[in-house]
């Protein structure tokens, strides 16, 4: 079993956004903005190679959409999702399995591809996983959420008969070492992998906590469909996490891969930043 990192690039979300309640006077310290009032995050996905199985988590924002869309966040970067698969020696027919945090843009956007006039998966040996709650959630979409899930990057997963729903059942075992905890704070039903690697968990965050700045249990982002949810679901997670000496590693935090927490006077806080080479 290898893991190895994906970084697809960079891009720009509101920092009132990505930060709720919480005054910009305190979080432009944490992600200093723009002008415009921007942080820039990163998408960072996971592979992990079981040998006969190759898992990709998350794809990233993708390149297909309009020039128009792309404008509104920013996307930069030296890497994309292909070239940082081939820069670790893969190729997208290799995928086996492609898991799907969620489905909101910048997490399954590079799961399709555009070929002329045609949508096809990007993947195209691959099978892609969601499940049946969230799949029903983002293709019948409420209207805050309705820009986050976009047709063209859900709808032709399903119509290539390569979509698989998992069992909902919490802390499942997908694959081997890879077991699933169910949180819908942020969305309905999103997964947050929970993988095991050399006797160390390592924790897939996706949107429960997209990065270390956002581990005090008020820094909830605006974008949650309900906040009190991730209040508790954070509560919870952060509580058994530094217990456990859990690793976690991010999705979305820029300069940080990962990071371990600790007991405070003033509640979880992160402990030591890493790069997941240092677990591996």
């Amino acid at each position: 079993m290898q893991l190895h990192v994906i970084d697809t690039g960079f891009f720009k979300l509101d920092g009132g956004a990505m930060f709720g309640v919480v005054p910009k006077t305190i979080w432009k310290n944490i992600n200093p903005p723009d002008d415009n009032n921007l942080c820039t995050w990163a998408m960072r996905c996971l592979l992990i190679d079981y040998g006969d199985r190759k898992v990709l988590i998350d794809t990233g924002i993708g390149d297909k959409q309009s020039e128009k869309f792309f404008s509104y966040y920013e996307p930069h970067g030296k890497n994309s999702l292909i070239s940082s698969l081939q820069a670790k020696g893969y190729t997208p027919g290799e995928i086996t399995d492609v898991f799907l945090t969620h489905l909101h843009f910048d997490h399954c956007g590079g799961a399709i591809q555009k070929n002329g006039e045609d949508l096809t998966p990007a993947f195209p040996n691959a099978t892609y996983w969601s499940n049946k709650t969230h799949w029903e959630w983002a293709v019948n979409p409420n209207p805050r959420e309705k820009a986050s899930f976009l047709k063209e990057n859900i709808l032709p997963i399903q119509e290539s008969g390569k979509l698989e729903f998992v069992d909902e059942t919490d802390m499942i075992e997908l694959f081997p070492n890879f077991k699933i905890h169910f949180v819908h704070g942020h969305t309905a039903a999103m997964m947050i992998p929970h993988i095991e690697y050399n006797g160390q968990m390592i924790v897939y965050m996706a949107d429960l906590l997209p990065s270390p700045g956002h581990i005090p249990v008020p820094y909830v982002m605006a974008y949650d469909t309900n906040p009190l949810q991730t209040l508790k679901e954070k509560e919870a997670f952060l509580k058994s996490a530094t217990k456990e000496n859990y690793t976690l590693f991010f999705e979305h935090e820029k300069e940080h891969e990962c990071c371990t927490l600790q007991f405070t006077d003033r509640g979880v806080r992160p402990d030591e930043m890493f790069g997941l080479d240092k677990v591996l």
